[in-house]
């Protein structure tokens, strides 16, 4: 492996531990895990992602470079489980501008912010913006349908001398439904899931969703036209695929009826299809070609990724520095199933932990896994690097960070999420290392704090865990052929691993965090 990045060295581990938090000196390597996380989390806050993302100067902001007019003409929608937040954020910030805002969020949100103490991510009393409140279950509803109405009709009403921000975050795909008449919202949800039932790809399903949808994508900014429409947007998608997070309202993405009617046919489901749809789908060009005064322009929109998955591995790695680890963010794309991305964690340990030089299979079957796992060769190269000249050069220790939505294979019936099963997993794959704080800590948690139907956002774990799980008569193997993570590490040692930060308020997928502690090493 090339020593490409000896010539980039950074400073020596001792230099590092001179800037310490005196705050963090003491924390066990279990809390300093803990801490990295919070840190991920309140890096993309919904507040603080707008206040980050929005310079204000007099009767101007300036947005991702952008310099734009302010003239009492500002106009807001939003959709998404963070929207409440940012909106909050933008009215503080520009709200002598605001003319008036609405704003579709998940039933009960409100009522919860203010239960938990999050009256900072509420609206004022005397807010020019409209809240509604739907999609129970993150499903869409009549409510989140009327709340779709209410924003398609604010932008339909704007004029070339306006400004639209739209906002947008995880979730807003169901709080934005808005079916082309005569379709319903029954008829086009059971559209899509009988296409996901006969085995259509997430881009075929995507492509059926937009074509009967007047929102979707880029048809809001469409709406919108001739208005000037910029979004904000906390990512929760791998890669920030601006179509696709929320279904992409501001992206101009045009399916041509010809596309989806070759879809249905594939899938044989074309004979079948409500008379609405086959009467939308037999209708030549764009869908919104006929619907209103905008007939032949598609809306162009500056859209602007303001949080997440990078920005909170990029904020965790400050904050692990100050804890001193030297932090290697790996990637914020991990996919696939947790089964190899448990065993390419355990690799990483036992490649960095090895007192001697690690065996090259090692190294080699960390490459294999790669690309199973959503990783380029380039990062575990550049990862497992820094990880050897840290041992053999004796910088201390190293963080390894990344993140992104691994999944589960459901073979049984238990509780418990992707995040908690992976660590129980990394957990076995750490077995016969040494224990912390001379061994490595693993971590992994949802940003949005809720891991599968349970209150735990994830867990912590380390090369105990066997022995702690068989000391208390817990049988790991059954636990996770039953997919029932939570309930294992809720009995082991009274759930002190379980990772649960409570109401976290925002979304940009999972945050993985492995410590490794300074290794003494053999030199021969």
């Amino acid at each position: 492996m090339a020593r490409f990045l000896s010539l980039f060295r950074p400073q020596p581990f001792l230099g590092l531990l001179g800037r310490r938090n005196p705050t963090f000196c003491n924390m066990s390597m279990d809390s300093q895990a803990r801490e990295t996380f919070r840190a991920a989390v309140e890096a993309v806050q919904p507040d603080t992602v707008v206040r980050q993302s929005i310079e204000r100067n007099g009767d101007s902001v300036v947005i991702d470079g952008h310099r734009l007019t302010l003239s009492h003409n500002l106009h807001l929608v939003g959709f998404g489980k963070a929207v409440l937040g940012m909106a909050a954020e933008v009215e503080r910030i520009l709200g002598d501008h605001l003319v008036r805002g609405v704003i579709s969020v998940p039933h009960g949100i409100q009522q919860t912010l203010q239960q938990h103490g999050k009256s900072h991510l509420l609206l004022e009393a005397d807010s020019r913006i409209k809240v509604m409140e739907g999609a129970k279950h993150n499903l869409p509803d009549d409510d989140s349908l009327k709340a779709a109405e209410g924003i398609k009709q604010l932008a339909t009403e704007l004029t070339e001398k306006d400004l639209l921000l739209v906002l947008i975050s995880g979730g807003g795909s169901a709080l934005l439904p808005a079916p082309i008449p005569p379709i319903s919202l029954q008829e086009k949800l059971d559209v899509t899931r009988r296409l996901a039932a006969a085995g259509a790809t997430i881009q075929e399903l995507n492509k059926v969703r937009r074509a009967l949808s007047l929102l979707k994508g880029g048809g809001l900014a469409h709406h919108a036209h001739p208005a000037q429409v910029v979004s904000l947007i906390l990512s929760d998608v791998i890669g920030d695929p601006l179509d696709l997070i929320a279904s992409g309202p501001t992206v101009t993405c045009e399916v041509w009826p010809e596309e989806v009617l070759s879809i249905l046919e594939r899938h044989k489901l074309l004979s079948s299809m409500p008379a609405s749809v086959t009467q939308v789908l037999a209708r030549q060009g764009p869908r919104w070609k006929e619907n209103d005064k905008h007939s032949d322009s598609p809306g162009e929109a500056l859209n602007a990724v303001i949080g997440s998955n990078t920005v909170a591995l990029t904020c965790a790695g400050q904050r692990v520095r100050e804890l001193g680890f030297r932090p290697v963010v790996l990637s914020p794309g991990v996919c696939g199933n947790v089964r190899l991305v448990s065993r390419l964690y355990g690799l990483l340990a036992r490649f960095a932990c090895s007192r001697e030089e690690p065996p090259p299979e090692i190294a080699a079957e960390v490459l294999r896994l790669g690309p199973e796992v959503g990783m380029e060769s380039w990062d575990l190269c550049r990862t497992m690097q820094v990880l050897g000249e840290e041992r053999a050069e004796g910088w201390g220790a190293t963080c390894v960070l990344a993140g992104g939505e691994p999944t589960v294979e459901l073979t049984g019936k238990g509780q418990g999420g992707r995040n908690q099963e992976l660590a129980l997993r990394v957990g076995l794959e750490l077995r016969g290392l040494e224990l912390p704080p001379q061994g490595p800590v693993f971590l992994s948690g949802g940003t949005d704090g809720q891991d599968g139907p349970t209150e735990a956002a994830g867990a912590v774990t380390d090369a105990g865990l066997y022995d702690e799980a068989r000391a208390q008569g817990l049988d790991i193997d059954s636990f996770l052929s039953n997919n029932d993570s939570y309930t294992f590490f809720s009995h082991l040692s009274a759930g002190e691993r379980l990772l649960a930060p409570g109401l976290t308020c925002t979304n940009v997928m999972d945050v993985h965090v492995l410590l490794i502690p300074a290794i003494p090493i053999k030199i021969s």
